[in-house]
């Protein structure tokens, strides 16, 4: 065998403080193709954790010293994405039970079963493989620290079946690391729906998210299977649950719990397969005691959270991105754009960046479509960044300032009378003071002055 066809091979950390143990293991392993190091106890386990590279690390539970679950715990420290395998000749339930629930791959008991064992290293090999060529995350572009310990956590989380709240800035890419964590799941083969909670009116957003039934209300001439159902098995994206009603977030908390739905208009329950990734901009610690966050719902959506860093707080990613979008850009536009002008990337790589990522896009996709060179000069990037801080809105954002400015104009004609305004607007009192609240807007503050 060539030294290249040897690196190919899959490496495996044998652990155990048995020396015939890890010699016969070792004769077996070489022979099922594996490459095979080996270590008489924990701490020289990681010893060699710190300076090779290895697929699947395949340990003793019992060890003096540093005992296998500890040396998963040390593994999982050092941010690496390595399946553990624990083998114990004085297997319990409970142990393989406590073992499962830290994260741990597989467990085995002494004597081991060779096709039980030839079956679990082939798919920890590939998970860790397929983790080691970043394919599932391969949209994520990044070089800094912060973000590769973000991914690492993400990876462990994608493959248990728990909800996750994505918390983070607009724009630094919540629906991208949804989609990545959804393909690096189980779910990964069905389907990944999104949907934006804050883009829709509740009556809307319930019949998207439930479905409705065929007459439920005026234009339903068609049932309507909605999101949950379409989603089946796969993976449900809510960006913006900040912005959901309270209502819907009754009715929302109830599917979850119950793992059913009910279509609008409809008295049928019908059961569902979904895992709910979530994601907000918002403080929702502070959205639960303004109350206008369902404790109870936080708490069932936010199993794990991921809070993804501002693009500033990732700045050594900037030229990188920068680089990637412009190679992308002019692909997309079959235009010849090589890279930016050293000043022009410095412009970039200092940039404020208050729309993070996204904003990023938008100054790139100007600058390709602008430019009549093949390198970016820096007039360009200023251009661009100074039309990006005249950003366009979000369509929350779009909506929460017509409503500012609708419930100011109807508080000034009706001298701040809640009552009238209210009647006016086709709402309740109560839905208007949760309106003016929300705007931080008081009703003295527009009743005429006493001479």
């Amino acid at each position: 065998m060539s030294k290249s066809e040897a690196s190919a091979l899959p490496r495996i950390l044998l652990v155990d403080d048995d020396e015939n143990l890890l010699r016969l293991m070792t004769i077996r392993l070489q022979g099922e193709g594996y490459q095979v190091a080996t270590a008489e106890g924990g701490k020289e386990a990681l010893r060699l954790l710190n300076t090779q590279s290895f697929d699947v690390v395949l340990s003793d539970l019992r060890m003096p010293g540093l005992d296998g679950l500890s040396l998963f715990e040390e593994i999982v420290s050092l941010r690496r994405d390595i399946p553990v395998i624990l083998m114990t000749a004085h297997g319990t339930i409970q142990d393989a039970v406590e073992a499962t629930q830290r994260g741990v791959f597989g467990f085995l008991t002494k004597p081991i079963d060779h096709d039980a064992l030839r079956e679990l290293l082939v798919k920890a090999v590939s998970q860790s493989q397929s983790a080691q060529n970043g394919t599932w995350s391969e949209e994520i572009i990044t070089r800094s620290m912060q973000m590769e310990q973000l991914l690492d956590q993400a990876f462990r989380v994608a493959k248990r079946d728990v909800s996750v709240l994505i918390s983070g800035a607009s724009g630094t890419g919540k629906e991208l690391l949804a989609k990545a964590l959804h393909k690096a799941s189980n779910r990964g083969s069905k389907p990944f729906v999104a949907i934006n909670c804050g883009a829709l009116p509740e009556n809307l957003l319930e019949s998207e998210l439930f479905g409705h039934a065929k007459g439920a209300f005026t234009g339903a001439v068609n049932e309507h299977q909605g999101l949950f159902r379409e989603a089946d098995g796969g993976t449900l994206f809510l960006d913006e649950i900040g912005d959901m009603p309270v209502p819907l977030q009754v009715k929302l908390l109830r599917a979850l719990q119950e793992q059913q739905i009910r279509p609008v208009g409809s008295s049928k329950q019908i059961p569902i397969n979904v895992r709910v990734i979530s994601a907000t901009h918002k403080n929702l610690a502070k959205e639960m005691q303004e109350q206008n966050f369902r404790e109870d719902l936080y708490y069932r959506l936010n199993v794990v959270n991921l809070t993804l860093p501002s693009l500033r707080e990732r700045s050594e990613d900037i030229p990188l991105l920068a680089r990637y979008l412009l190679a992308k850009s002019a692909e997309r536009h079959g235009v010849n754009v090589s890279r930016f002008s050293d000043d022009a990337m410095q412009l970039l790589a200092t940039a404020p960046w208050p729309g993070n990522v996204r904003q990023l896009v938008n100054v790139v996709e100007q600058c390709v479509a602008l430019t009549q060179t093949s390198v970016i000069a820096a007039h360009l990037v200023e251009q661009a960044l100074s039309a990006s801080e005249q950003k366009w809105p979000t369509l929350t954002e779009a909506r929460d300032a017509f409503e500012q400015n609708y419930l100011l104009k109807l508080l000034k004609m009706t001298d701040g009378n809640v009552t009238r305004a209210a009647e006016l607007a086709g709402r309740n009192r109560t839905d208007m003071h949760k309106l003016m609240k929300k705007h931080d807007l008081h009703s003295g503050d527009f009743k005429p002055e006493v001479a």
